[in-house]
């Protein structure tokens, strides 16, 4: 009885002194629960578990999300290798492209300007057909236009002549076809030819030229052939689809395409059709959404791992308030308010949970920025591995931490440890001291 006694008044001496420096009474006396031993190792269990579990929550947060930004990150940069950062598109073709070249060129961040020629085919051979999207291109353009000419893994570029037919496709597409470079293939275009002997679909037959590996879904579905070729295979005559552009930023594509949607009159003035403007956000709108949709599921579903050591903590604290019911009778009796007591728990379990999401963030971030490397030595090890190339487009895993992201994990589960501590204050604050006093 004395003990207990004694504990409680050195405790309230203690807080003099740092009520004379400045520093709050219930901030004092919560940090001191929170590292106090307890005579309930069941409570001390709680707590602990508490705090490991707002540490793994907020690690496999971080963790998970810097993985689903690393891989957004690796498919926008391989594909912007091949599609165009900005398109300006004619509603019914662009006739002289040359002039409309020229204007975007000279605008600021517009590294180059090539015409182009789409549309939508069914290629076949004797393993299997598959639908693919064409593109008619000038050969000397691709250099300036994009980096497909770094990622042939067969043939070269230069091989697209005019008048000789021939094309090139994705790696993906040609092994599942089942055909190499000189091998002749089967273009079915939706389009219907009318001849004395009846009505057929448009067929051209092409040679493989090349094949290129990009590592994304344009292996399977984009096949590039020479511009004047699919001009005369889709009958566009001298007209063009479109103009692509290659921006300094691919990341500033959006808004140099708004400032070129400023400007539609003054390029309109070198074509009779509308032109719209569309930059790769809107091309590969869809793909992107669905990433960003799975990240924001994923990190929705391992916010129940914090949500759960929040839970804990409540636990800790109803039963930490039951444990300590003499030292808030005591310390109620020597002048504390039921606000400073209700502060007193709601420092004690913050403290709790901050160190966890704080503990949680330092080695998310460590092993967010380390995971390829760590991915790396696992497979090393166990020879086994996570992405096998013949089947993902990524073999390494891939990982970007970003500030905003840890900020918002950081800012989630130190609010929810902060309102998990409130119903447990406030019972420690209605504890009256005869009550807990008079079976002592």
């Amino acid at each position: 009885m004395i003990n207990s006694l004694v504990q409680p008044l050195w405790s309230v001496g203690a807080l003099g002194l740092m009520t004379a420096m400045n520093l709050p009474l219930p901030l004092f006396i919560g940090a001191r629960y929170t590292r106090s031993k307890r005579r309930n190792q069941f409570i001390s269990f709680v707590s602990g578990f508490s705090l490991l579990g707002m540490t793994l929550g907020t690690l496999a947060l971080i963790v998970v999300m810097s993985v689903m930004n690393g891989f957004d990150r690796e498919i926008k940069q391989r594909l912007l290798q091949v599609i165009p950062h900005i398109e300006v598109i004619g509603e019914d073709g662009i006739g002289d492209w040359a002039k409309l070249r020229q204007q975007v060129e000279s605008q600021n961040g517009i590294l180059a300007a090539a015409p182009y020629v789409d549309g939508d085919a069914m290629v076949s051979y004797e393993r299997g057909m598959q639908g693919v999207q064409l593109r008619g291109v000038l050969p000397q353009d691709l250099p300036r236009i994009s980096s497909l000419s770094e990622h042939m893994v067969l043939g070269d570029t230069s091989s697209l002549a005019q008048g000789e037919y021939n094309i090139i496709i994705g790696r993906l597409l040609a092994r599942y076809l089942g055909v190499m470079p000189g091998d002749k293939v089967t273009l079915t275009l939706p389009q219907l030819s009318v001849t004395p002997a009846g009505i057929y679909p448009r067929i051209k037959r092409f040679t493989v030229s090349g094949v290129f590996e990009v590592g994304a879904q344009v292996d399977q579905q984009l096949v590039i052939l020479h511009l004047a070729d699919a001009q005369k295979l889709l009958r566009t005559g001298k007209r063009v689809s479109g103009v692509e552009l290659r921006t300094r930023d691919m990341y500033e594509a959006g808004e140099l395409a708004k400032h070129l949607e400023g400007q539609l009159s003054q390029l309109a003035s070198a074509n009779s059709s509308p032109l719209t403007v569309r930059d790769w956000s809107k091309t590969q709108g869809s793909l992107f959404s669905a990433v960003k949709m799975e990240k924001t599921v994923v990190s929705v579903l391992l916010m129940i791992i914090i949500a759960v050591a929040a839970f804990n903590i409540i636990s800790s604290l109803v039963l930490m308030v039951a444990d300590k019911r003499f030292d808030i009778a005591v310390l109620r009796t020597l002048g504390l308010s039921r606000g400073q007591v209700m502060a007193t728990f709601v420092v004690q379990g913050a403290i709790t949970g901050w160190l966890g999401v704080l503990m949680g963030c330092v080695l998310g971030a460590i092993i967010a920025v380390n995971v390829g490397a760590i991915v790396s030595f696992w497979e090393q090890l166990t020879g086994l591995q996570v992405f096998d190339p013949q089947v993902y487009f990524i073999s390494h895993m891939p990982s970007q931490l970003m500030l905003g992201d840890v900020l918002v994990v950081a800012v989630v589960g130190a609010s929810l440890s902060l309102l998990s501590t409130l119903y447990p204050a406030y019972r420690a604050s209605t504890v009256e001291p005869a009550e807990a006093l008079r079976y002592e």
